[in-house]
């Protein structure tokens, strides 16, 4: 790989290589093994979206390897005030060795990488997050055991972790279903390109308006929030829309006995998930968070070690 786009530009090795990788790191991690794997290399980190889990986990993940975490808000570089993306990159590939990049537009990040000679790193854009899957496949690995033959429900808006968990789920061999409001169904292009994956795979990918339908049998409840960043003015709207989709007890009794409960992070209890499905037994919230910071060590080693 030289860059980290899209799960779905990635082979399953790639991606079983990065979860092997992350759990060695974690291990060794909390064993007081240290690295310098990136020693004397320095990642740019351009965050248009503000972010606690993303920037924590990539500055700490950078100087556990060894490396330097160059922080870079939209407001203090030129690119926010209009400079070009092909001269931003033509310029950091100059004096750093990769970039992150967490912002709104997908195209941004795509033209990034055409134009850098360095790798980029998709930290998260309105139409996928890469990173956040990865932490979270490798979450599912560690209490599952496995990711073949298990079944994945996501309940909720038909965002960009909806869109990266289908490329995530075919490429690591699980099935998937996916339950999203009529008008909020994921895109359609992501979903054109997962289903050729899924094929690929031979695994199934589920999409319906039925959330008890996608959660029947489902060894992983996954949800997010029903409001994102930039989507406060449509609140009133979507809770009223999305309160069907609520991840309940009751609901929650549709999936097998010993299923995980997952979500991204920030949480609002009482609109998408219970509070007490979040913070009962079934929840591996926490554990997923801190794979975040050895999932994206993965990749820094990866593209830069």
């Amino acid at each position: 790989m030289k860059d980290f786009i899209s799960l779905h530009d990635c082979t399953k090795e790639e991606i079983s290589d990065l979860i092997k990788l992350a759990i060695k790191l974690k291990d060794e991690n909390k064993k007081g093994i240290t690295h310098h794997l990136l020693k004397g290399k320095t990642l740019g980190m351009i965050f248009s979206k503000s972010s606690t889990r993303t920037r924590v986990s990539f500055e700490v993940g950078m100087v556990q390897l060894g490396g330097y975490p160059l922080f870079l808000s939209s407001s203090d570089i030129q690119l926010g005030r209009g400079e070009t993306i092909y001269d931003t990159a033509k310029v950091l590939e100059r004096y750093i060795d990769a970039i992150m990049i967490r912002t709104y537009s997908h195209e941004d990040v795509l033209e990034l990488a055409r134009h850098a000679d360095i790798p980029v790193i998709n930290a998260l854009t309105d139409l996928l997050h890469p990173c956040q899957v990865l932490a979270d496949l490798q979450t599912i690995y560690e209490h599952k055991g496995r990711l073949e033959g298990l079944k994945l429900a996501y309940i909720g808006d038909g965002n960009n972790m909806a869109h990266s968990l289908m490329y995530g789920c075919a490429k690591a061999g699980l099935d998937c279903a996916i339950a999203t409001p009529k008008d909020y169904a994921p895109n359609e292009e992501v979903c054109r390109m997962a289903a050729e994956d899924f094929k690929a795979a031979g695994t199934t990918r589920t999409l319906t308006n039925d959330p008890e339908e996608a959660v029947s049998g489902a060894d992983v409840i996954y949800t997010d929030t029903w409001v994102s960043m930039g989507m406060e003015k449509e609140k009133a709207e979507r809770v009223k829309v999305f309160q069907p989709y609520q991840v309940s007890e009751e609901l929650a009794a549709k999936a097998k006995e010993d299923y995980i409960f997952m979500h991204c992070l920030p949480a609002y209890r009482g609109f998408e998930v219970e509070p007490e499905i979040i913070d009962g037994a079934h929840s591996v919230i926490f554990d997923e968070a801190e794979n975040r910071l050895h999932a994206q060590k993965a990749v820094l080693a990866t593209l830069l070690a």
